[in-house]
């Protein structure tokens, strides 16, 4: 099996069905999303006083919102759905799924095995993370 070489401009700037490359622009994406999530549930929880859970779910929804944007304008070439709407409530409703294995482990981490509630939420977000990318790319963004 021969390696392709991949330039710069493949994996940043060209459209790409390459699952590689969109796994690299979708863990890219992910990570910017991770960060507005991650500090916006900071921000509530230690600043707003709200509970970590409520914090954690008003912080994903606002990740969700920016990884749909960059994920159809980066990430993905591929659409299986011509109906944009749709194609948003199917990747809204994977990450609801996402939402609530987040909030769930978030709960097993923190509440049950003691972690502390920041360390809890980058271990839930590799597993959402693993989630999300699987079922987006062979449901919505696959040929």
């Amino acid at each position: 099996m021969k390696l392709q070489k991949i330039s710069f401009s493949a994996i940043f700037l060209l459209r790409s069905d390459n699952s590689l490359i969109q796994l690299f622009r979708y863990t890219f994406v992910g990570g910017i999303a991770f960060l507005v999530d991650f500090s916006v549930l900071y921000v509530l929880t230690e600043y707003c006083y709200l509970h970590y859970l409520y914090s954690a779910g008003i912080a994903f929804i606002l990740g969700l919102f920016l990884n749909y944007a960059l994920s159809i304008a980066w990430v993905f070439n591929s659409r299986k759905l011509e109906n944009r709407v749709l194609e948003f409530l199917l990747f809204s409703l994977i990450g609801l799924i996402g939402l609530i294995f987040n909030e769930l482990f978030l709960y097993i981490f923190t509440d049950i095995l003691a972690m502390y509630y920041l360390i809890s939420k980058i271990a839930t977000a590799f597993i959402v993370y693993i989630w999300n990318f699987t079922a987006r790319k062979i449901i919505l963004f696959n040929k």
